[in-house]
This record gives structure tokens, C-alpha cells and sequence, in this order.
């Protein structure tokens, strides 16, 4: 018999491809339903429940008062994240050079903003006045009002974050590139422009966004030194009419809502300088 026909006759025996059934996994479901179940009950709970007074909360939601409380916010943020930044990569630079004064005043001022909680850093320059009642020949109480106290502590607060946000990205570039580029001739005004910059941006951008929005929370502590952000504009209200509930709700929605759109933009940014890696997204 001929290898052909062999082949023949074999072919009808040959063992049918086989199937790939997923794995059943009923507890996983059931999980997930008993979530849906539990959320979809705290949301009535939520919308259905009389003493959150939405009626008062839509009332109040676009009120002059709220919304300037709300661009002080705002304000105060973009003024903030700015220059606690600007400083921020200042104390970056001075950490990794290599003078060793400017590493160890570095440190030690993030060391220290970073030990001291942010509610006590306002409360001290709230009470300079205390300490050194004239600068310049002004007198503190009229130098430093709750706005720019509030603005100079935020930032001191910051900078030293920003500083290591700042220092680690620059440290994720490999070492690599930069002697490339100084193999290419590049001057150093270029090789940190063109070179390591942009690849420390892919590190400095999502916690930067993180510090952004915290940042953004953050100002609301400025209300105990009688700042008018948003909570304190809100507070203003319910001291009035006593409807306490509600109106926290109207800050509750606003913080919600600006958070949101910052961690839309941010996951553009980060997408935007991710381009060439080989990260998942």
C-alpha cells in the first residue's frame, strides 16, 4: 500500500480540534452582584433621604457667594502648585549638586516641611506678628493678611514635595542619555531641554497630577485662618440659615466635579509624554 493511501485511510481516525472552554467562575459574579446590589442601595439611600435637602443644595450649588469661594480656590491652587514648583525644582537642583551646602540645606528643608503638618505651618505664619511684628519697617499684621499667609504657606508646604517629585524624575533618566548627548556636542542648556526633560516628564507628571489635585483639597484647611475659599463660603451660609447638611453637600459637589475634570487633563499629559515607551496605559 502506497504512503498516499495510507494517508487516506488515516484521515478519518485524526482527533478533532479542541475546544478552549473558559473557566466558570460563579463566586466572582455573585461577588460582583452583591456590590452592584449594595451600591445600587446606598445611592437611593442617598438621593431618596430627605434630610440632604437637594432642593436647598441646587439652590445654593451656583450661588454668587459659592462661586467666588470657588475661584478662590481655584486661584489659590494654580498660585500655589506655581510657585511651590518653581521652588520645589530649585531645591531639586541644589539637592543633586555637588556642593555640599546646597545638599544640606536641601535637605533639611524638606526634611523639616515635610515633618511639620500643614495646619500647624499656617497657624505659625498666621501668628508671625508674635515673633517679628515688623518687617521692613511694616508692621506684620499688615504685610501678611489671611490670603497671603495662606499663599506662603501652601507654598513653603509644597516645594518640599515638589522637590522630590522633581529630584526622583530626574534620576529615572538613565545615565546614558545624558552622556550621548555629550558625546553628540550638545551644550547642557540643550541636553536637559532636549534629552532629559522629556523623559523625566513621564515620572514628574502622575504624581505631579496627584499633588495637583491634593493641592486643590488642601486649600480648604486656609478656612481657619478666615480665608474664603469654598468652605469657608459655605460655612458662611449655614452659620446663617443652619443647614448644615446641604450646604456641605454643595462643597462636596463642586470638590467632586473640579477633581474630576484635573484627573481627565492629567491622563492626557501623562498620555501625551508616555509616547515612545513601552508603558501600558
Amino acid at each position: 500500500m502506497s504512503s498516499d493511501t495510507l494517508v487516506k485511510v488515516a484521515a478519518p481516525h485524526e482527533a478533532a480540534p479542541l475546544r478552549i472552554v473558559p473557566r466558570r467562575r460563579p463566586g466572582l459574579w455573585a461577588t460582583a452582584a452583591a456590590v452592584l446590589v449594595l451600591l445600587g442601595l446606598a445611592v437611593n439611600s442617598v438621593v431618596r433621604n430627605e434630610a440632604f435637602q437637594w432642593d436647598v443644595v441646587g439652590e445654593y450649588f451656583t450661588s454668587a457667594s459659592v462661586l467666588r469661594g470657588l475661584w478662590l480656590t481655584l486661584w489659590l491652587t494654580a498660585v500655589v502648585m506655581a510657585l511651590g514648583f518653581a521652588l520645589g525644582t530649585v531645591l531639586a537642583a541644589a539637592r543633586l549638586s555637588s556642593n555640599p551646602v546646597l545638599r544640606t540645606v536641601s535637605w533639611g528643608y524638606v526634611w523639616l516641611f515635610r515633618s511639620m503638618p500643614i495646619l500647624v505651618q499656617l497657624l505659625f505664619w498666621f501668628n508671625i506678628g508674635a515673633l517679628y511684628p515688623h518687617i521692613l519697617g511694616v508692621r506684620t499684621v499688615n504685610l501678611l493678611g489671611p490670603v497671603t499667609v495662606a499663599i506662603v504657606g501652601l507654598t513653603l508646604h509644597e516645594a518640599a514635595y515638589a522637590a522630590e517629585v522633581v529630584r526622583g524624575g530626574i534620576l529615572s533618566v538613565d545615565r546614558g542619555q545624558i552622556e550621548a548627548a555629550q558625546a553628540l556636542g550638545l551644550s547642557r542648556w540643550r541636553r536637559w531641554r532636549r534629552i532629559v526633560l522629556p523623559q523625566a516628564m513621564r515620572s514628574i507628571v502622575p504624581p505631579a497630577g496627584n499633588m495637583l489635585i491634593g493641592t486643590l483639597k488642601g486649600t480648604s484647611i486656609v478656612s481657619v485662618i478666615a480665608v474664603q475659599d469654598l468652605l469657608y463660603s459655605v460655612q458662611l451660609v449655614y452659620h446663617r440659615t443652619y443647614q448644615v447638611i446641604p450646604l456641605l453637600m454643595v462643597a462636596t459637589l463642586w470638590y467632586i466635579v473640579v477633581t474630576s475634570v484635573l484627573g481627565v487633563g492629567q491622563y492626557y499629559v501623562e498620555k501625551h509624554y508616555a509616547r515612545g515607551s513601552e508603558r501600558t496605559r
